[in-house]
């Protein structure tokens, strides 16, 4: 598994990124390539931006109680799994926007480092350790960069 938060592990991911084309076509699933980037960021939207509603209540309850250890641990994701409305991307997007925006994401995590997430409250899921948001921001990369076939 990577740790995002290590600049080498960081930079090898980003490499990956940097391998896609408007033209890369996906080994399974619906998105598009640019729909796929813009899908990654909405992670890091959560964590840096303030553009979608947290979960209350009951469903919030069913995040942290049923979902979170689907995230935030080391097992893969199955392909083509469900995912929350939120990261649902109907819409075309530009290629290179979504592309520079996710790389600008990836350094900025990497750049606050392990010490800044530590304990830092999820969008959805809580309190999480450091190690946690690595699972879950490396694993999610690291899914759909190889649905992307990089």
């Amino acid at each position: 598994m990577i740790n995002i938060f290590q600049p080498n592990d960081a930079a090898a991911v980003i490499a990956r990124i940097n391998k896609l084309t408007p033209g890369t076509k996906a080994q399974w699933g619906k998105m598009s390539v640019s729909q796929m980037l813009a899908h990654c960021n909405v992670s890091y939207e959560m964590v840096y931006d303030d553009i979608h509603p947290k979960p209350k209540g009951i469903l919030k309850f069913i995040l942290k109680t049923l979902v979170k250890n689907k995230v935030v641990t080391d097992k893969p994701y199955p392909k083509n799994n469900r995912t929350a409305p939120q990261f649902i991307i109907k819409d075309e997007k530009d290629f290179e926007a979504e592309k520079i925006r996710l790389i600008n994401h990836i350094n900025k995590t990497q750049e606050l480092g392990e010490a800044y997430f530590e304990g830092k409250e999820s969008h959805s899921f809580g309190k999480l350790t450091a190690a946690e948001w690595n699972y879950m921001f490396g694993k999610h990369l690291n899914h759909h960069l190889t649905q992307f076939g990089v």
